[in-house]
């Protein structure tokens, strides 16, 4: 439920003073420091869905830099894309660490966390991205750990199609004190049901999860255990065929972060982590007991890394290394040349800054990362950066970097029959590399803060899955791609509205090598032109209205039937706390205000028009 989101607050009575002040934060290009009170993403209206719970996806929907593609509901199957990359693109960093799926980036979002637990989402693209995320070349979703407060809430809702839904979070932070530092905790449990707004839509969510903390002024360790159940159905969930699928997800997420701030912009942090992700997936849910479920993978990965920024007196040292193992089983992804990998990465970016005449500074960032498998070799990549920065003036930085990425392929794109089957692979698919150059402003002026960027992306070896008329299934391609684009996020608050707009145009030319390809799934299914706007109105009399909007022109796709190219989606959330039952809330939500019947995934139908009514409290 929206309303009842800021459960990070001491009580709801403070929630809509910190909740306001949060999206007039949103549009900064720097890390800001949040309130207490603070929603899950402060760039977007509504911070959690009408037809499930709220997931750390869920706050990606209509983020002005992120563009969600989604099938059934957001919640139940999303490819998370940044700048015009596809659904393998893109990483998501947990403090430390980068958690990843090797199976296929179709569950890169498959992260068992509660919102409530997790700072605000950071976008990481160009020079950062680089730097920070690990197995990915576009762009990465950068999460930290949220401290723990006293606070609780609880929440339910019931909507058409035979929604329901609860969830309860409580955190506690108790006055022990262990070798000098207070212990927290606090635990989540969420569950969700409908019947879906098409027939054989239907989904079914559980989450658990629960974490212990220990912190002192300068320093936070978190150790983290939670699982996920989800079992949903789609027609053309992921096939063109007019089939009913189904799929049946469990995930297991155990995490260990430790951060310490040692001054000056100075810290430390170090993480590790075990994933295990179970996909039992159906083409035709509704085919004979013993011959439904063909497809069925279990995927292990754990990771560990280490990073941070210090200050050495000639230069400042940003650093970081990861290295992750992952295992494969699986009864369909057998094709392949191997089952388990070791993957690594190094980075070391040295900084140096000068102080012009006029006062501005001028950063420069040269340095490298290098990424190695034990079956796909090594690549060294570079990654430089100049920024001129004044923080008196209107526009208070601007940067010209360049830099270059690298990742492997996923299983299924590996191991999956290059012959037979509905998913055509290929066992010699290679390192895909991402050169990206970019120039990009940010600053405040007329009461708006705003950061523009514009930038040129190449992308060798990207693997994308495509198709050719008269053959029965997808195929993994190589492809090379050229993405020129640009992207502009504004904020700005009044007496009683906060606005934030974001804009992103993109035009690719690719090229793959003289194949057969009639459509293309990802690499090709792209906005040229996104127009996000983001309303909170304060309408007075203890009511609140937020309003999302993502308003798009799609490149054209063979596979999209039906719902065109262009497409408004908005979503609507109404809440209203009565002063006379403090913590109480209760709230009115639409998803798909308009009924659009866009395809955001080609030949996958749109999730319809969803409403929902609730009541949260909240202590």
């Amino acid at each position: 439920m929206r309303g009842w989101i800021p459960v990070r607050a001491m009580n709801l009575r403070s929630a809509a003073a910190g909740l306001l002040l949060a999206v007039s934060l949103s549009a900064q290009t720097t890390p800001v420091s949040l309130p207490e009170v603070t929603v899950y993403s402060p760039r977007v209206a509504n911070q959690a869905p009408a037809g499930a719970f709220a997931m750390p996806v869920s706050a990606l929907r209509y983020e002005p830099q992120v563009d969600i593609q989604a099938r059934n509901l957001t919640e139940a199957q999303s490819d998370v894309t940044i700048r015009g990359g596809i659904f393998e693109n893109t990483g998501f960093r947990i403090g430390a660490v980068a958690i990843s799926d090797p199976q296929t980036g179709h569950y890169l979002a498959e992260l068992p966390i509660a919102p409530a637990m997790l700072g605000a989402p950071a976008i990481l693209t160009g020079a950062d991205h680089a730097a920070l995320a690990f197995n990915s070349t576009v762009g990465a979703v950068a999460y930290g750990w949220r401290p723990v407060r006293t606070t609780g809430a609880v929440a339910v809702a019931a909507g058409e199609y035979g929604l329901d839904r609860q969830e309860f979070y409580q955190g506690y932070a108790s006055d022990a004190v262990v070798l000098g530092r207070h212990v927290a905790a606090d635990v989540d449990w969420a569950r969700s049901e409908s019947n879906g707004s098409v027939p054989f839509g239907d989904s079914a969510f559980n989450r658990l999860n629960g974490r212990l903390q220990f912190s002192d002024a300068n320093s936070q360790t978190d150790l983290f255990a939670g699982y996920q159940a989800k079992v949903f159905g789609w027609p053309n969930l992921y096939t063109p065929f007019n089939s009913d699928e189904s799929e049946h997800l469990q995930t297991v997420l155990l995490a260990l972060n430790h951060r310490v701030d040692l001054g000056g912009g100075d810290f430390l942090e170090a993480g590790a982590y075990h994933r295990r992700n179970k996909d039992d997936y159906a083409f035709n849910r509704f085919a004979p007991i013993g011959a439904i479920h063909p497809y069925q993978h279990t995927t292990w990965e754990s990771g560990a890394a280490l990073g941070g920024r210090r200050d050495v007196g000639a230069a400042v040292l940003n650093f970081h290394g990861e290295i992750l193992t992952d295992e494969l089983r699986s009864t369909s992804l057998t094709a392949g040349r191997y089952h388990a990998r070791t993957l690594s990465k190094l980075a070391l970016v040295p900084e140096r800054t000068w102080v012009l005449d006029d006062g501005a500074r001028l950063v420069v960032k040269a340095g490298a990362t290098y990424d190695h498998s034990d079956h796909n070799g090594s690549a060294v990549s570079p990654v430089i950066e100049l920024a001129r920065e004044q923080a008196a003036a209107p526009v208070a930085r601007v940067y010209l970097s360049y830099a270059t990425s690298t990742q492997l392929p996923s299983y299924t794109a590996l191991n999956s029959s290059a012959t037979a089957g509905l998913f055509r692979g290929n066992p010699n698919l290679g390192r895909e590399t991402s050169h990206n150059l970019e120039l990009g402003a940010s600053g405040a002026a007329a009461g708006w803060v705003a950061q523009a960027a514009v930038f040129y992306r190449r992308d060798d070896n990207l693997v994308d899955w495509t198709f050719r008329q008269g053959v029965i299934a997808r195929t993994a391609s190589a492809v090379d791609v050229a993405t020129t684009g640009a992207e502009f996020v504004a904020r700005r608050s009044w007496s009683a509205c906060d606005l934030v707009l974001g804009y992103t145009v993109l035009g690719k030319s690719p090229d793959y090598h003289g194949a057969v390809v009639d459509a293309s799934f990802y690499a090709l299914n792209y906005a040229r032109q996104r127009l996000t706007a983001a309303v909170v109105a304060r309408l007075g009399h203890e009511w609140t209205l937020r309003l999302d909007n993502a308003a798009r022109m799609q490149a054209g796709n063979l596979l999209r039937v039906t719902g065109g190219n262009d497409a408004l989606i908005s979503s609507l959330g109404l809440s209203y706390r009565p002063a006379a039952l403090p913590g109480i809330e209760f709230t009115v939500q639409a998803d798909n205000l308009w009924n659009s019947a866009f395809q955001e995934v080609p030949a996958v139908p749109a999730s319809r028009r969803q409403f929902a009514v609730g009541a949260a409290y909240a202590w």
